[in-house]
């Protein structure tokens, strides 16, 4: 029997259908909600809106879980490739061994750009924000392969997927190539994904660059870590955008500015940059703490609480273990590391930040770990966008087959004046 709850209005009393998820969570149907009251819901920033069914990604902010297709985050850490969980996000299973191999060889063979691609950076100017200079490439793409734009096929949307997956990385390390003055490498077929992109990051002409296995491992499951999160902004983004038919390139390209945003993917630069801050203030760490509890400081410490997570982010866990992997491999001495290391331990201790439930998240060693790396720092939210492209892809194809398919149109409740007469320009003072 079908779940109902009652709406009175005006005398009159409706009934909304409850629809229940795999995991027990359950959602009220406003679907018609208009046509049969007249009212509309009013959910600033969404909220308490669902905007779609989905079987990508499952997470539950107060147990800390978060499942890619039913399978959860650790195991994917611990035992998948970044390629791999990119093919499980987008086509809903873990490849077989010939699937995987299908897979991985379309993503190496399409890594190159079209050399006319390069004349893009020649306009950029050298301190252009590697995000912007992502963006617009890849937004570029649908003039290189204009055939895939009106109603493509399943075999042209999957050629598009390979191009956009192997693509990427070429198009971010060419950013940060431009902005330092050095030549734009070519991908090396010979390499896996995150080390081909390490190659292209920081190789030259004139020596050779040896890629650290264990760094490419450690940024690989940091790509796994970030592949997707259910209906953020980002994401939500890319499908609003995809609702209108526009193609998979443009979709993206929106997707990557809507991750610019310092509240979204450049969260994890602002922990750097509060870090820094903190250090040149003689690292006084209890100072900021008492800043961050002070209601009318408008300090605010990054990296701690989440917007879903009410306990902690499963992500952060592991991400912790590789922060401390990569500095003890690379004998890096990192006075932020020490301070984020106090700072997490006092926080921890604290009731206020336990009772407000402010437990470290992804993004508080994330950057700890790029910046070991020798990776800049505005190329930060790039390595973001360079993980979340398999989940921004799956909803986009999830989206395009959506029975319940509709343009995203949100409502609004009008707040302006009422209606005015036009007023002749010598009449008006």
């Amino acid at each position: 029997m079908t779940q109902t709850i009652q709406i009175i209005h005006e005398g009159k009393t409706f009934e909304l259908p409850v629809i229940e998820g795999v995991f027990g969570e359950k959602a009220v149907d406003i679907s018609q909600l208009r046509a049969t009251t007249g009212l509309i819901t009013y959910d600033p920033g969404f909220v308490s809106t669902g905007s779609c069914q989905s079987q990508i990604t499952y997470l539950d902010g107060e147990k800390g879980i978060l499942l890619y297709r039913g399978i959860p985050i650790e195991q994917l850490a611990e035992k998948s490739t970044f390629i791999e969980t990119a093919y499980l996000l987008i086509y809903g299973h873990l490849p077989t061994p010939s699937e995987y191999e299908t897979f991985s060889y379309h993503v190496k063979h399409h890594s190159m750009v079209h050399e006319s691609i390069k004349n893009f950076y020649d306009g950029f100017p050298n301190n252009s924000h590697p995000m912007a200079v992502c963006s617009a490439v890849v937004g570029a793409l649908a003039t290189f392969y204009q055939d895939q734009m009106n109603q493509p096929d399943d075999r042209e949307i999957e050629i598009t997927i390979h191009r956009l997956i192997a693509k990427f990385p070429t198009i971010a390390a060419y950013s940060y190539k431009k902005s330092i003055g050095q030549p734009l490498p070519y991908p090396n077929n010979a390499l896996n994904y995150t080390e081909n992109f390490m190659n292209m990051m920081f190789s030259n002409p004139c020596e050779k660059y040896e890629v650290d296995p264990m760094v490419a491992k450690v940024l690989d499951v940091l790509l796994i870590l970030h592949a997707d999160h259910e209906q953020n902004c980002s994401t939500s983004t890319v499908r609003l955008v995809g609702s209108s038919k526009c193609n998979l390139y443009s979709s993206v390209s929106a997707g990557i500015y809507a991750l610019w945003g310092p509240l979204h993917g450049g969260a994890n630069q602002a922990v750097i940059e509060m870090l820094q801050a903190i250090q040149d203030d003689g690292g006084q760490i209890k100072k900021y703490v008492n800043k961050a509890k002070d209601p009318k400081d408008p300090f605010r410490l990054m990296g701690f609480g989440h917007r879903v997570y009410k306990n902690f982010d499963p992500r952060s866990k592991i991400i912790k273990k590789l922060a401390h992997q990569v500095f003890e491999k690379l004998g890096v001495q990192e006075p932020l590391l020490e301070l984020a290391l106090e700072l997490e331990e006092i926080a921890l201790k604290d009731d206020y930040f336990l009772s407000k439930k402010l437990y470290p998240n992804v993004d508080f060693y994330s950057g700890l770990i790029y910046k070991a790396l020798n990776i800049p720092v505005n190329m930060f939210p790039v390595m973001f966008a360079i993980g979340r492209l398999p989940g921004w892809i799956a909803h986009w194809v999830e989206l395009q087959g959506d029975e319940d398919f509709k343009i995203g149109r949100p409502r609004q409740i009008y707040r302006g004046p009422a209606k005015n007469d036009y007023v002749p320009m010598e009449k008006r003072k």
